[in-house]
């Protein structure tokens, strides 16, 4: 039996075409197959591998905390020195009042807790989301996950959500006094990668200061690095109660985290206590990889070099065929006239070895997000491909 038909087998599968690529190993920007292929990883597993794969100075962190300790303790009952020492780095780096930093597993899971956070704080139940987000597919997250596709065959999921439009003035006096939170993603990934509107977005804030809702950021896809600024919340200058955030956060390993004040947090320490607990939170091997992984990104020119990707993508891709190219930094979006044109190219790039990714809410965009530390070389060589591969199949 091929490894191929053993994975179908054993793996349960979450489309009914994956992939297939068999991984030898992966390094820098490239991804190795079993059968002697490799692939330039133009979507950073999906905007997870920011410093590429197997950065050194992570992989040198990695093992040197196996030699010491892998899981000791549930989540904050143990002092761990790269649990400590990473929210010592990461509030430092935020704004006062994001001072304090609840480690989980994923991103889906930083949603969660910020949804309970939101909740137990304020002593509310509605929640405020918004058309085309895209927050994860655990229950929390999928009920403020604005795409009925994804939401329907789960119903009945958490009551008393309110889905507005992105980017839109109208029905934001949604945001009342019985808002517990409103979450949104300062630019929409899964929606078809959109900014969001400076005003608007200050509209929001205005109005959740108004009424007490808590106002929570999902920076999980656009966090560390991949805008240009540690977190896209600093191109606004606009600021949450609550930061969730993961993918890239721990070079590799799987890591999340929400952050917030002092005050909100402590809602979780009484009635009763442990209202909310995480096993593998923080995990101290994560932990350790994550701020070698923090460290490197704030002393090299990688917040620099996101905004120098979107400056290059955004020059060399324009053309017929090519309807927008949106986004910021390397968090970008390439919008195609059709999606039998964006099914060819991103077929036939794969088949040059450039592995490219759709978004799960529209067939004619293409996710492009390269690891930060790809060279000008290896990103003109993508981009002429990416470009030829246009014109080849329109």
């Amino acid at each position: 039996m091929s490894n191929l038909n053993r994975f179908k087998k054993v793996i349960a599968q979450t489309s009914d075409a994956p992939l297939g690529l068999e991984i030898e190993y992966a390094e820098g920007v490239y991804l190795h197959t079993t059968d002697g292929k490799k692939f330039i990883d133009f979507i950073s597993g999906i905007a997870v591998s920011s410093l590429g794969h197997r950065h050194p100075k992570v992989v040198e962190a990695i093992k040197n905390q196996i030699d010491k300790h892998l899981h000791v303790m549930v989540y904050g009952e143990f002092i761990q020195k790269p649990q400590l020492e990473f929210a010592e780095l990461l509030t430092s780096q935020l704004p006062d009042h994001l001072e304090q930093v609840y480690f989980v597993n994923s991103g889906t899971e930083a949603n969660e807790g910020a949804l309970k956070l939101a909740k137990k704080y304020t002593g509310r139940s509605k929640l405020v989301a918004f058309k085309n987000s895209y927050h994860g597919d655990t229950h929390g997250s999928l009920s403020v996950t604005g795409r009925d596709i994804y939401r329907d065959p789960y119903l009945p999921l958490l009551p008393d959500v309110h889905f507005l439009d992105f980017n839109s003035f109208d029905g934001l006096d949604a945001i009342d006094d019985r808002t517990a939170a409103v979450i949104l993603e300062p630019i929409q990934g899964e929606g078809g990668i959109i900014p969001s509107d400076i005003n608007w977005l200050t509209e929001v804030r205005n109005r959740c200061n108004e009424t007490g809702a808590l106002l929570i950021y999902d920076e999980i896809q656009s966090g560390f690095g991949r805008t240009g600024h540690l977190f896209a919340f600093q191109h606004y200058n606009i600021t949450p109660d609550i930061l969730c955030v993961a993918k890239a956060m721990a070079g590799g390993m799987p890591m999340g985290a929400f952050i917030s004040a002092k005050q909100i947090f402590e809602s979780f320490m009484f009635n009763p206590p442990l209202n909310h607990v995480t096993t593998f939170g923080g995990h101290p091997v994560s932990a350790a990889a994550a701020l070698a992984t923090l460290q490197e990104l704030l002393s090299g020119n990688y917040l620099e070099r996101a905004s120098i990707i979107e400056q290059k993508v955004k020059a060399q891709l324009i053309g017929a065929g090519i309807v927008e190219v949106r986004g910021i930094g390397a968090m970008l979006g390439l919008q195609l006239e059709s999606k039998e044109l964006t099914k060819a190219v991103v077929t036939d790039c794969f088949n040059q070895g450039i592995l490219l990714g759709w978004t799960l809410h529209s067939n004619t965009l293409v996710r492009l997000a390269p690891p930060l530390i790809i060279s000008d070389d290896e990103l003109d060589c993508v981009l002429e491909n990416l470009q030829e591969s246009i014109k080849k199949h329109r």
